[in-house]
């Protein structure tokens, strides 16, 4: 059942109410705490997905956002973080492990001395 949320213009009191479709176009909503039936319907936050590829799309159109990452190993690590969110794959631990130490604070250069298997991913690899 939808749940639909609602303030009393009376007291300012914030409610909910679960309603069935069917329920919603012919029920009367009062207010829980003074009685009123001078309601208005609040509009909930939304949240629209979107694909991964159109998400590092956006990333990509805004360079702002990129600003400084190469001297914030933290910032480095939350924006691979976000774009692996973003796209919903599974990327392995090695990936898991540079984020966690990225996030930590440690530098690139740092992770490559203590993993080199990292060099060992093949050509297509660029990590640094």
């Amino acid at each position: 059942m939808p749940t639909y949320e609602y303030r009393c213009e009376e007291c300012h009191y914030r409610f909910e109410v679960f309603l069935s479709y069917q329920e919603y176009d012919q029920s009367e909503v009062h207010c829980p705490k003074c009685g009123s039936k001078n309601v208005l319907r609040r509009i909930g936050r939304i949240r629209i997905a979107k694909s991964g590829e159109t998400s590092l799309e956006n990333l990509m159109d805004d360079p702002s956002g990129l600003e400084g990452i190469e001297d914030d190993p933290k910032a480095m690590g939350r924006l691979m973080r976000q774009m692996q969110s973003e796209m919903g794959e599974d990327v392995g631990p090695e990936f898991d492990e540079v984020v966690s130490r990225l996030e930590k604070g440690q530098a690139p250069e740092e992770i490559e001395k203590e993993m080199p298997e990292l060099g060992d991913l093949g050509d297509d690899s660029d990590f640094g």
